[in-house]
């Protein structure tokens, strides 16, 4: 039996006015986060995070000692720290912990690697922060879920010890539309179809390699890298990337929990508040998350 909740939220969508210009593109996706209220007891605090625009959320039963960095999606062109608060802060939620949520440089007037160098660095200000590897979990949504371990590759290389785990909800992982999904989902899928990611991929790479392990994470040597939870929907345009990368990872030896969500859009989790599906999936993010923290 369908789902009525996702139904009625697919028609939506459906209907949504569609424009190709990126300002109002960040327009209308900020404008769709913040349709979501936040709960009378999220604590919202803007900060600067060693450069990068940022912002800590909490609920009061929140970890000090434990952080999640939320990495957003929006295919590195379009979101911000406004278009996902509510998915950020109900993240922190159910870990029980504080979420730092960074605003980093968007495409096409900052393209790769600078979404990459701005989760280092906020990576680095966690780290400063007294908070220890072992108590930070990455999370990120589509772009967000492949910045996420592209984000544990920079993060190796530039010395540092890992995060704990890592979370990605519907993550876009390879830059080239190569993914058979793309064509026997296109029409299930209201939210992503190929021209579109492709034409976000243009303007994030800005010519540059889209094998670089930064941009395509599946061609990262995965080896080493903390356990990750991936999370996609069953009639998701994207739903091979989450495939590929549970199979490059597992090939590592990287643990992996990998869930296929029948009947679910791209990064419904979104929707929790209208919809069941939404608050099941965050909650089992949160429960990895608590399963995978030292404290």
């Amino acid at each position: 039996m369908a789902d009525p909740e996702i139904t009625a939220i697919r028609e939506q969508i459906a209907a949504r006015p569609r424009s190709t210009e990126v300002a109002q593109r960040r327009l209308d996706i900020d404008a769709r986060g913040r349709s979501f209220p936040l709960p009378p007891d999220v604590t919202v605090e803007k900060i600067d995070a060693g450069g990068v625009p940022a912002e800590w959320t909490s609920t009061p039963h929140a970890a000090a000692d434990q952080a999640i960095l939320f990495l957003h999606g929006g295919g590195y062109v379009i979101g911000s720290l406004d278009s996902h608060r509510h998915l950020a802060a109900e993240a922190g939620r159910q870990a029980g912990t504080h979420v730092l949520a960074i605003d980093y440089r968007l495409a096409p007037e900052h393209p790769f690697p600078a979404p990459v160098e701005d989760s280092v660095t906020a990576y680095r200000f966690l780290l400063d922060s007294g908070i220890k590897p072992g108590n930070i979990a990455l999370v990120g949504d589509s772009a967000g879920g492949g910045l996420v371990v592209a984000a544990m590759l920079a993060i190796r290389e530039a010395g540092l010890k890992l995060p704990a785990c890592g979370w990605c909800i519907s993550p876009w992982v390879e830059m080239e539309g190569l993914s058979k999904s793309y064509v026997d989902r296109a029409d299930t899928d209201p939210t992503v179809q190929k021209a579109g990611i492709l034409d976000m991929a243009r303007l994030y790479l800005n010519g540059a390699d889209p094998r670089h392990p930064h941009a395509a994470p599946i061609y990262g040597d995965l080896r080493g890298l903390p356990p990750l939870f991936i999370q996609v929907g069953s009639v998701e345009t994207l739903l091979d990337d989450a495939l590929w990368l549970a199979r490059e990872a597992g090939k590592a030896e990287v643990q992996v929990d990998l869930q296929i969500w029948p009947e679910m859009i791209h990064v419904w989790h979104q929707y929790y508040q209208v919809l069941e599906a939404g608050r099941r999936a965050i909650e089992a993010g949160g429960a990895f998350i608590l399963s995978n923290l030292e404290g």
